[in-house]
């Protein structure tokens, strides 16, 4: 589960008028000095058209889309609302392979994005599992945090589990026909009755993460068709990221 994040909102600075700066290199004080003209500022905003925690709550797949007796636990809801915080690059050299099969496993990365959101469906009668994330990224991170999860699977090869006290074992590939680019990750063990089915899926600077536990085939179907749901709906929500 994500741990709270701290959000620091971008404001926008509006660009001097022309006419007002060129009032302003000609104009005299009290002392008949010339003061320096001012100047816009040529800093742009890094966050400028990217996706805000808000946006992306409304991408994720509704409560209409999942499977009866599925419920959406509010504890693991978590978005950054219209405010973006601040990326950050963690060592992920040594990742906690057990949180493969927590919320938010996308963080194993150790890249963190600008903005995301995400929610978890249980059903409690069969405790099958449907988490999805989204988060956003600056430039070209998103990319690289597609190839990132091959590093963190050589990384966990294997993982003890802290309820069975056996052994989870962890295979990756790339996965084709689901946006941008997809890696699949599935975790199986002995002693659990089916497994579990991660996909990260690109559509442009946002990543799509989906967890499932749903399925005698180790959630496998259950994930992609989530994935693509979600993807779907990031796609349509960028082609009006920015707007009011």
């Amino acid at each position: 589960m994500r741990l709270p994040f701290h959000a620091v909102k971008m404001l926008a600075v509006a660009a001097l008028p022309l006419a007002l700066a060129a009032c302003s290199s000609t104009s005299t004080d009290s002392a008949g000095s010339t003061p320096a003209a001012a100047t816009p500022s040529e800093a742009k905003d890094p966050d400028a058209g990217l996706l805000t925690g808000t946006q992306l709550k409304k991408a994720l797949a509704p409560a209409s889309y999942f499977p009866s007796g599925f419920a959406a636990d509010p504890s693991l809801a978590r978005d950054t609302g219209d405010t973006y915080q601040a990326p950050a690059t963690k060592n992920a050299a040594k990742p906690h392979c057990p949180d493969l099969a927590a919320t938010s496993w996308i963080s194993l990365t150790g890249v963190e994005g600008v903005s995301f959101a995400q929610n978890s469906y249980i059903n409690q009668d069969t405790s099958a599992e449907l988490d999805q994330e989204i988060d956003v990224y600056r430039g070209t991170t998103a990319a690289d945090v597609l190839k990132d999860l091959a590093n963190v699977v050589a990384a966990c090869p294997s993982y003890t589990d802290s309820d069975t006290h056996s052994k989870v074992t962890v295979t990756g590939a790339s996965t084709a026909g689901l946006g941008d680019a997809a890696y699949t990750i599935t975790l199986t063990d002995s002693a659990w009755e089916s497994g579990t089915t991660l996909i990260a899926s690109r559509a442009g600077t946002a990543v799509v993460s989906v967890l499932s536990t749903d399925g005698a085939d180790n959630g496998a179907a259950s994930a992609k068709k989530l994935a693509a749901q979600v993807l779907t709906s990031v796609k349509s929500s960028s082609g009006t990221a920015g707007q009011s």
